[in-house]
Parts: C-alpha cells; sequence; structure tokens
C-alpha cells in the first residue's frame, strides 16, 4: 500500500516513510492511493476472533511487503493487550450499543492507535538504529495515550502539547506526570493553536534538519489505521441480522476516529451510514446541511477533546469522497449536541441503568437518540463508540449524576503524582526554542 499528499497526489510514501513524516511536505496529511478490497476478509470474523487477532490478520493484507508476518503477529500482540467491549443500552430490541474503547492504559481510545503506533514505530527504529521525536497536539486524550504507549520506548522522545485550562484536571495529570522520555508543553491558547503549532513545526526548514520530527496525533497515518480495526472487530460481534443494517456514531473533534471508520467502510465493511456527532463545535454537520465548509475558532465546552474548529482529517474525508459533497452526505448524517443535553443525557443513563458515560460517549448516545427519533418505525442497529472512561471527567459526570464514578487503577495512581509541565507561549518560536535547546 502506498500512500499520497492528501493535496498532491503525486507526492507518495511507503508505510514507513508516512509513519515518521507525520505530515507531508506540502502540508497535506498521508492518505491510502490503493482501496483495498477486503470484504471477504471482514466477512469471516467471527465473534470468537480476538482483537489482537483481526488486528494481525488485516496488518497482513494492508502491509504484505513492509511487516512480515512474524512482525505482524508480535506488534499486534504487544500493542492490543485490552480490547473492546461491546455493550447493548437498549430498552428493547438490542438497537443501541456502546462500543466501549475505554479499557487501555490511558482509559481513552486512543490508546488504539497509539500504542500500535508505539509498537511499529519501535520496531521500524530498532531497524534502522535511529531516534525519532514525537511531537503531538492534544485537546485532552491524546496526549495520556500517547504519553502512556510511548513511554520508555526506545529510541524515541515524545513532547505533547496541550491548551492550558482546557483539558480536564484527570486528563492534565495523566499528561504531565509521566516523565522520563516524555515532556508535556503547557500552551497559553487553544487546542487550535498547540495543532497550528505542531503542523507549522513539521514544516520547518530548520527544525527538520536538525531533528527527526513525527506525530501521534490522528494526522499521522500509522494512528489512523489501527482505529479502524475496532469497527471491523465491532461488526464481529453481531448477530446476522444486526449486520445487515449496522450504523456507527462516532464522537468527533478533529474527526480522526470517523475517518478510520470510514476507511473501514470503503475496505468493505458493510456499514449504512456513520452519524459524525458533534458539540457546538459543528463546522462539520453545518457542512454536510449546506455544503459550505467555514472552519473556525474553538469554543469550550464540557465534551472538551471535541472542542475543535478546524478538523485536520476532513481533508482525508474530503479525498475519500472525491470532493463529491453529495456522496459525503449520503454517507454521513451530522449532528451536534449542546452541553445542556450531554449533561441531561449522563443523568438519565445513570437513573435508569446505573451506568456512568462520560460526556463524548453521552453526546454520541444523544445523537444516537435523535437519530433514532427521526426515523419512522427505525430498525437498524446504531453502535456508538464509547470514548473514555467516565473517571477521566469526575467534575461533569458528578454534576450530572450526583455521584462519582469509580476510578481505575490507573486513574487513580495518575492522580497521585505531580504534576511536571513547561508553560510555552502559542507560538511556532516558542516551541522552535524548546526542541533545539533540549534535543538539538
Amino acid at each position: 500500500m502506498e500512500f499520497i499528499s492528501t493535496r498532491n497526489p503525486s507526492l507518495k510514501a511507503t508505510f514507513r516513510e508516512a509513519v515518521f513524516k507525520g505530515l507531508a511536505p506540502d502540508g497535506g496529511l498521508y492518505h491510502p492511493l490503493e482501496t483495498p478490497d477486503l470484504g471477504d476478509l471482514f466477512l469471516s470474523f467471527q465473534h470468537s476472533h480476538t482483537f489482537p487477532q483481526i488486528a494481525e490478520q488485516i496488518l497482513l493484507q494492508l502491509f504484505p511487503s513492509e511487516i512480515p508476518p512474524a512482525v505482524a503477529h508480535q506488534i499486534a500482540q504487544r500493542a492490543f493487550t485490552f480490547t473492546p467491549i461491546l455493550r447493548n443500552i437498549s430498552d428493547h430490541n438490542g438497537s443501541l450499543k456502546i462500543l466501549e474503547l475505554f479499557h487501555g492504559p490511558s482509559c481513552a481510545f486512543k490508546d488504539f492507535g497509539a500504542c500500535f503506533l508505539a509498537a511499529i514505530m519501535e520496531e521500524f527504529l530498532n531497524d534502522e538504529s535511529s531516534h525519532a521525536i514525537i511531537l503531538t497536539a492534544t485537546s485532552g486524550d491524546t496526549g495520556s495515550a500517547v504519553a502512556r504507549a510511548f513511554y520508555r520506548r526506545k529510541h524515541i522522545d515524545v513532547v505533547i502539547l496541550y491548551p492550558s485550562g482546557r483539558v480536564s484536571p484527570l486528563q492534565e495529570k495523566q499528561l504531565t506526570t509521566v516523565g522520563g522520555n516524555v515532556s508535556a508543553l503547557e500552551v497559553k491558547g487553544s487546542f487550535d493553536d498547540c495543532q497550528r503549532m505542531v503542523k507549522e513545526a513539521f514544516v520547518d526548514p530548520e527544525l527538520n534538519e536538525k531533528l527527526r520530527l513525527t506525530s501521534a496525533n490522528s494526522i499521522n497515518i500509522g494512528r489512523l489505521i489501527p482505529q479502524a480495526f475496532y469497527y471491523i472487530w465491532a461488526y464481529a460481534q453481531l448477530a446476522p441480522e444486526e449486520k445487515k443494517k449496522l450504523i456507527f456514531c462516532v464522537p468527533s473533534g478533529n474527526f480522526g476516529n470517523l475517518t478510520a471508520g470510514v476507511l473501514a467502510w470503503q475496505w468493505g465493511l458493510p456499514v449504512k451510514k456513520f452519524i459524525a456527532a458533534t458539540n457546538i463545535n459543528k463546522v462539520v454537520p453545518e457542512y454536510l446541511e449546506t455544503g459550505i465548509y467555514k472552519p473556525r475558532a474553538s469554543l469550550q465546552t464540557l465534551s472538551n477533546a471535541m472542542d475543535v474548529g478546524n478538523p485536520s482529517n476532513f481533508e482525508r474525508l474530503s479525498r475519500i469522497f472525491q470532493d463529491d459533497y453529495q456522496q459525503m452526505r449520503e454517507m454521513l448524517e451530522g449532528i451536534w449536541i449542546t452541553d445542556k443535553d450531554t449533561l441531561s443525557t449522563i443523568r438519565k443513563y445513570y437513573t435508569r441503568q446505573k451506568l456512568f458515560l462520560d460526556p463524548h460517549t453521552a453526546l454520541g448516545v444523544c445523537a444516537s437518540e435523535r437519530f433514532m427519533q427521526s426515523i419512522p418505525a427505525f430498525e437498524d442497529c446504531i453502535v456508538t463508540l464509547g470514548t473514555a472512561h467516565p473517571g477521566k471527567f469526575l467534575e461533569v459526570v458528578e454534576e450530572a449524576t450526583g455521584k462519582q464514578p469509580p476510578l481505575p487503577k490507573q486513574l487513580q495512581e495518575a492522580l497521585e503524582l505531580p504534576k511536571q509541565a513547561i508553560p510555552v507561549d502559542p507560538t511556532l518560536n516558542a516551541l522552535k526554542h524548546f526542541l533545539l535547546e533540549r534535543f538539538g
């Protein structure tokens, strides 16, 4: 499989090259040139197949020349020491389910992509006997997932940029308490500032001459592709009648998670539709309604990891649908949800089922319910992606329910460690100064 820039198809790269470059030289995102037909493979997966087994088989089909069978097995086993859980939350018919993706080391869906990327980068760097610096922006969960996945990995240092005051206290603890080869920069600005700084660093001639920079954001194709695996795993868990009418609802911020699902569909996964669920940062739902794409500064919400006003992966979505607005609109349904409705959904599911939901998952559930209510005699099966453990958002969950969810061990341990973060201005110069002083 070759990869091309979303902005210039003549700029090509192998998987290994795309993983380490992060961004293409023209500032575009790497995207698969080919569209493999994996439909028969997906249909062959059974409920009994483990997540690593499914990941291994897909890797072998996607990268037969770059990832030998023994390496594919090793990477799948090393990266995925945890698994999703598919939970039915419907009152009847099993028409609404949650795909819980928060059982990894940082309790967020981004563990899947980050742990795979760490494993594949370590494997590639061992071959080359070289060193790389991971540079990544986070609106919440990416930072902690990357920090945990890359901690103590050989030949790798990690620099995480996060917006000061715009991540939850526990998220901040998770990404600033790791230490070792992981540095946290507390940016005096928004997530969009952090993302801009990272993008500017990747195309800065001086930095790229002196340092080998790469990214662990969803702009990195090496983190995006493994996120497609859990859509395929979820499909394998469904009953035969549910597989024929499958819809995924994806809480969306930078739109990497949704793009991964759309890639799985493009490769042959039978999906009827995707719901792109956002908070009031509704740039993509507005586009799907009007055909006009208007990025703007992000607004702060309770679902903070989705506070993105200029989602990077919209470039990849446009590429997949070949800039065909009508085709994209047929496959994607945009729904945006307010903080008020998010809190109401958290409260409802705790009251009815004693089920704690984090604000991002609750937003997705609310969007799923709204979609179901818009269809007379709804008979499909909606799988909503559960993106984070509710314990990561204690304050929001307690505001909605009056209760605090129990904390998993990995979250409890993070709370007890001291914060280690370096304040920086929201400029490329501030980031360059830190990188060259630390690693130059």
